[in-house]
């Protein structure tokens, strides 16, 4: 074995080849620009030996400038903070705020604490209720706690999905439909003008009073506050997927349909084999854009309506007009757009992973 096919050994004592070295690069590069996680690429190429001057810029504009500017961010919070007074106090700064997010933690913790023993004792009574009289009857009672900061963001997470699902199981199957036919998407479209503007608020009073008509059972799988929560997201998050669709479909080379139809391709065929894949660029866009105004809708939706989830939280703490009401909004206000940003991220990974588009990005 030569020195040109083998130059770093192993754990084994077997030297490793720089071929192989390369592909595992490629692949963990590959890996971290796909999942969204382009800036530590340079850390990569720095440990295998690119140029290092080149590698620190790279990562310095990639990661340095990002954690500078918040720093100044805050800063300037900070600094700005301390001049504003309302009528619930001094505006709180970043170290109240986190402050007021260990504490949502520790009450969370706390909660969690209560529901155990709760469960615990529950247990112990029936055991002892059996223990006299294996006949005996026992009853398991479910905890009803108040929900926690957590529970709040899981509620409206639940939420936003089942409203964003809903809406794309419709706006797809609509919008490919269009995209095949420029009849239908002529006798469409003027209903899309109409409805695609129209604002949550306005959605959510009939979405309600439909819901408490329709919705009715003595022992019902959801809460009506859930369904009428979703109902109103898929309303408002459902056109830009349908829209995309519909222009992504359209788009399509027409030489790939025409071809389908020559090899007499069955209709379904070439709407999952070539219609669907060529648009799924178009797709995965609308479906980010859906996204983003379903989270937004919801807080709206949530806060109007009183609907468990983040937006009541904060009306809830609005209303309270505690000294720490405002350090746990601005919590939940930074929470929704920490989430609002994963779910854009996890969409652009989903986009690249399943479209293959390399220009996807959540810049």
């Amino acid at each position: 074995m030569t020195h040109d096919q083998c130059t770093l050994p192993t754990r084994g004592g077997c030297p490793t080849s720089t071929k192989e070295l390369v592909i595992m690069k490629a692949k963990i590069i590959n890996f971290l620009e796909t999942t969204g996680f382009s800036w530590s690429v340079p850390m990569v190429k720095l440990a295998s030996g690119e140029n290092p001057r080149e590698q620190l810029q790279e990562l310095f504009s990639l990661l340095g400038l990002p954690v500078i500017a918040v720093v100044v961010f805050l800063v300037m919070w900070s600094g700005m903070a301390v001049q504003v007074n309302t009528s619930l106090g001094q505006l709180p700064g970043p170290a109240q705020v986190w402050q007021q997010a260990t504490t949502l933690y520790d009450e969370h913790v706390a909660e969690g604490e209560k529901e155990a023993a709760f469960y615990q004792r529950q247990e112990v009574r029936n055991a002892k209720k059996l223990a006299k009289n294996p006949d005996a009857t026992v009853k398991i009672r479910s905890y009803t706690g108040k929900p926690t900061y957590f529970d709040q963001i899981l509620t409206s997470l639940l939420t936003v999905f089942t409203g964003f699902l809903m809406a794309t199981i419709i706006a797809i199957p609509i919008g490919v439909a269009c995209g095949l036919s420029d009849r239908l998407y002529g006798a469409v479209s003027p209903l899309i003008q109409v409805f695609k503007p129209i604002s949550p608020l306005a959605w959510l009073p009939i979405v309600t009073m439909v819901v408490s008509a329709v919705y009715v059972s003595d022992d019902p799988m959801f809460e009506k506050a859930f369904i009428t929560s979703a109902i109103t997201v898929m309303l408002c998050s459902l056109w830009p997927t349908l829209i995309n669709t519909a222009v992504g479909v359209a788009s399509i080379d027409h030489d790939l349909m025409n071809v389908g139809r020559v090899i007499r391709l069955h209709w379904t065929a070439q709407v999952f084999k070539v219609a669907l894949p060529a648009a799924l660029p178009m797709i995965f866009t609308g479906l980010r854009i859906s996204l983003g105004i379903g989270w937004m809708v919801l807080i709206a939706a949530e806060m109007l309506a009183q609907n468990p989830g983040l937006g009541k939280f904060v009306w809830d703490e609005f209303q309270n007009g505690s000294s720490d009401s405002l350090g746990r909004i601005m919590v939940a206000v930074l929470t929704i757009g920490i989430i609002g940003f994963i779910l854009d991220w996890m969409m652009v990974t989903l986009q690249k992973l399943f479209s293959h588009d390399p220009t996807a990005s959540i810049r």
